[in-house]
């Protein structure tokens, strides 16, 4: 089954001076292979649910991708004229309604809002009690950026010990050079490699963390950070 209106919409490049900037929403479902036909059923009302509200634009969906473990990543775009109208579709009873209806049929979804177009190590989850923005919660984030960012600080508090290292520097310009060098072996070097090992407690497969993966994860760094803690005292 297709979308005729949306593959329409998603070709068409023509978008008028005042529509040329605005918000979207990405939206990935995750979808058993033998449920694809009833899926599609199921995005369709979705779809004319979503052009019926205020300040709807258009609604873009791409082919599914084909997964090895016998399910199917679903991926639409819709596109709204201002953040307030796309926050109104995304809370609106009417989508609630249709997303309980969608629940027998997906395994899960998730979804990411743009509307300023700057990210970060992590995207941040919305608090409504639905699983999106595509990255873990905040506790995880702090916790692994602190696991990051600990041996940086200590090494170089073992290194250069004094704030006047840098010849006649001031302390404060010493601290800025720190502190920018700091930063970029984290975000560059080291928070990439965090998040590649810790993927099974940051973005548990498809659906959200159980509690005993939570509790690894935690554990694991927690007792990290405890082993650096005790290797930095002894050096």
């Amino acid at each position: 089954m297709s979308f005729p209106n949306a593959e329409k919409e998603s070709m068409d490049t023509r978008i008028p001076e005042s529509q040329a900037f605005y918000s979207s929403l990405v939206v990935e479902h995750i979808v058993a292979k033998k449920q694809c036909a009833d899926f599609e059923l199921w995005q369709d009302t979705l779809l004319q649910a979503a052009k019926r509200q205020s300040g709807f634009i258009r609604f873009d969906c791409p082919p599914p991708l084909p997964c090895a473990d016998d399910v199917t990543k679903w991926y639409t775009i819709v596109h709204f004229d201002s953040p307030e109208n796309l926050d109104g579709w995304v809370a609106s009873k009417v989508r609630q309604q249709i997303l309980e209806r969608g629940q027998k049929i997906f395994r899960a979804y998730r979804f990411k809002s743009f509307t300023t177009g700057l990210e970060g190590w992590f995207s941040r989850r919305w608090t409504n009690g639905e699983q999106s923005r595509l990255g873990p919660p905040a506790w995880k984030q702090i916790l692994s950026v602190v696991f990051g960012l600990y041996p940086i600080v200590m090494v170089r508090l073992k290194l250069f010990p004094e704030a006047g290292m840098i010849g006649e520097w001031s302390p404060a310009g010493a601290m800025l050079l720190a502190t920018w060098v700091t930063s970029a072996i984290l975000a560059i070097g080291v928070m990439p490699l965090v998040t590649r090992l810790m993927g099974f407690w940051l973005y548990p497969a498809y659906r959200q963390a159980k509690g005993k993966t939570d509790i690894l994860g935690a554990a694991i760094l927690g007792l990290g950070l405890i082993f650096m803690a005790v290797i930095f005292d002894r050096l």
